[in-house]
């Protein structure tokens, strides 16, 4: 039978494998196995719960909450029920949660916690066709008593129920879907205005995953960590295409903020994270090792640096002389063996950067030692991918070809246009902006850049994004952005001067490695503000931008800077929930700032 669904998809290795480990999740410290079989079990019960509950075809159901099995039983139990889901993030305030749940008519709201659910009690009278919400964890809620709230064990045990007196029932609410329905809708974070649902179909979601297969190999064995946000079609990925149509192993961590300490006990074979997790992990090495002793110090300075040598010759292509590689082997294991292992790297096979731009030095020095990293290119509209690279072919400073099966062409202005059969079917009752996105199928995403002789495509900016300066000179602020980026004292970097004769940034400093290096070189400061404004941290970033500065010609040198005395929350507007930064907000919310860089 030809898999052309999500619920067939699940149902088919459900029945191949029923006894294989599918999810692990975190519960106090200590991890719990879900086999396939208990994944399907648990989605039965939800589908005829929801169906119970009046959730009928092409329905939608809202979900809001941490990454959790929980999260896959309310999403593939809602298909599987003939509806699609309908992702929110955790940290949308009541407002932007509103305005998802009533755009997207969602009939039922399934929330991780009493401070998810209190979100949806605040709205619920504006949204009429909301009916039912629904709670995973009920600490705090065990006495609470509502018509339209429900535990979701009791969603359960309702499913439970109905599956014992009509048996038939979950199979015949599963074959419903058709490959062309929409399985799930994307509202974008965007970076200017509203979000919009992009409507993603079950042919997009298997397409994508059976082609991006070709290029990176994924197995059966494969184990994967979930921790970005799962209604992002990045995390998607892997909890859901990858996972239905490879079966592996996906293990839930605890919390974000045990993502490092999962890592090493997990030790996964794939691990796919955005730029800002690759680069916390690259500064915490450089910093840990400039407190090690001499000898490790010592010993880690040649390994990088023969590491580096050698890694260069193979990202051209090149073979290493044999004194290279055998001296490269040694320090391997030497150095870079035992710091895989205590990052939890071991195992990873390959490493996947994806959702924003990252900087080439970040990608070399993984390389260097022994995590290759691959840079994908997609986004919401195209189901996540329509560029990667392969462990054996790639170019750094380039997002890979095209998958197999996709259409990519520069319009004349330099903005990518992409065609393939995971495009999105458009934006939910929003035809306009579908047909300035979509023309004729092919989908013009907005940013600029190029293809190379050998079709690796390489991204220049964002086309809204590039600034030209009063001299009239283009520049891209994302390559610079980078480079400050690559500074383990610099956590965000926002590149100004659109119209004007010279460049600034503001900067918003690491607070951790900062704060270590005050405390190591005994700056006096009490809070947070109050140490971006110490002398000495200005000028340990000015250093930083000098740095950057020597790297890039004079047009795009970084004259002027200002420490903001506050990070970038997605709560204040200031970054995407994949904290890709907003310019629009930035630009408006620090309007002052900026212009005292320039009144001189």
């Amino acid at each position: 039978m030809a898999i052309k669904t999500l619920p067939q998809a699940l149902i088919n290795i459900a029945q191949r494998q029923p006894n294989r480990i599918a999810m692990r999740k975190k519960d106090y410290g200590i991890w719990h196995d879900i086999t396939w079989a208990q994944y399907l079990e648990n989605v039965k019960y939800v589908a005829l719960g929801l169906n119970a509950l009046g959730v009928k075809y092409h329905d939608h159901v809202a979900i809001i909450g941490e990454n959790r099995p929980e999260w896959l039983y309310s999403a593939i139990g809602a298909v599987c029920a003939g509806g699609a889901w309908v992702g929110i993030y955790t940290t949308n305030p009541v407002p932007e949660c509103q305005y998802v749940v009533e755009h997207s008519d969602a009939v039922v709201y399934i929330c991780e916690d009493e401070e998810q659910l209190d979100k949806a009690l605040a709205f619920r009278d504006k949204t009429p066709l909301l009916k039912k919400l629904i709670v995973w964890e009920m600490e705090g809620l065990k006495h609470f008593k509502d018509p339209m709230f429900m535990s979701f064990d009791e969603l359960l045990e309702m499913g439970k129920k109905i599956d014992q007196e009509k048996p038939d029932l979950f199979m015949q609410l599963a074959q419903q879907a058709q490959a062309e329905d929409i399985a799930g809708i994307i509202y974008t974070s965007g970076t200017t205005g509203m979000p919009k649902g992009a409507l993603l179909a079950h042919e997009g979601y298997l397409w994508v995953a059976e082609s991006a297969r070709q290029v990176i190999e994924t197995f059966v064995d494969d184990e994967t960590i979930s921790f970005l946000p799962l209604n992002h079609v990045y995390e998607q990925i892997y909890d859901i295409m990858f996972h239905l149509t490879v079966g592996h192993t996906v293990n839930f961590t605890e919390n974000t903020d045990t993502v490092m300490a999962d890592m090493m006990e997990v030790s996964p074979t794939l691990f796919h994270a955005v730029p800002r997790i690759w680069e916390k992990y690259y500064s915490g090495i450089v910093l840990k090792m400039a407190d090690a002793t001499w000898l490790k110090r010592t010993l880690y300075d040649i390994a990088v640096k023969i590491g580096t040598e050698y890694n260069n010759k193979v990202i051209k292509g090149n073979r290493a002389p044999l004194y290279l590689a055998l001296a490269y082997h040694l320090f391997y294991f030497i150095v870079f063996r035992k710091l895989k292992k205590r990052l939890g790297f071991d195992r990873v096979r390959i490493g996947a950067s994806g959702a924003a731009p990252i900087s080439h030095e970040v990608i070399k020095f993984f390389q260097s030692i022994g995590i290759p990293i691959r840079e994908g290119y997609g986004m919401t509209e195209t189901t996540g991918i329509t560029h990667m690279s392969s462990i054996q072919e790639y170019k750094v400073g380039t997002v890979g070809k095209a998958l197999p099966g996709t259409q990519v062409r520069i319009a004349e202005d330099g903005e990518i246009i992409v065609k393939h059969p995971g495009i999105f079917k458009g934006y939910y009752k929003d035809e306009a902006t579908t047909k300035e996105v979509l023309i004729d199928g092919w989908m013009h995403t907005g940013d600029v850049g190029v293809i190379d002789e050998d079709g690796y495509l390489k991204i220049t900016d964002r086309k809204k994004d590039l600034i030209i300066t009063a001299g009239g000179k283009n520049i891209a602020p994302q390559y610079l952005e980078n480079l400050l980026k690559f500074s383990p004292y610099i956590n965000d970097a926002v590149v100004i001067g659109d119209g004007r004769k010279y460049l600034s940034a503001i900067i918003v400093i690491d607070e951790e490695n900062v704060t270590k290096y005050a405390q190591d070189n005994k700056v006096q400061f009490t809070t947070f503000a109050t140490m971006t404004k110490a002398p000495e941290v200005i000028e340990l970033i000015q250093k930083e931008v000098d740095n950057v500065n020597r790297q890039v010609a004079r047009v795009e040198n970084i004259r002027k800077f200002r420490i903001l005395d506050k990070k970038l929350y997605t709560e204040d507007g200031e970054v995407t929930p994949t904290m890709k930064v907003k310019r629009k907000s930035i630009n408006a919310q620090y309007g002052d700032l900026i212009e005292s860089m320039y009144r001189d």
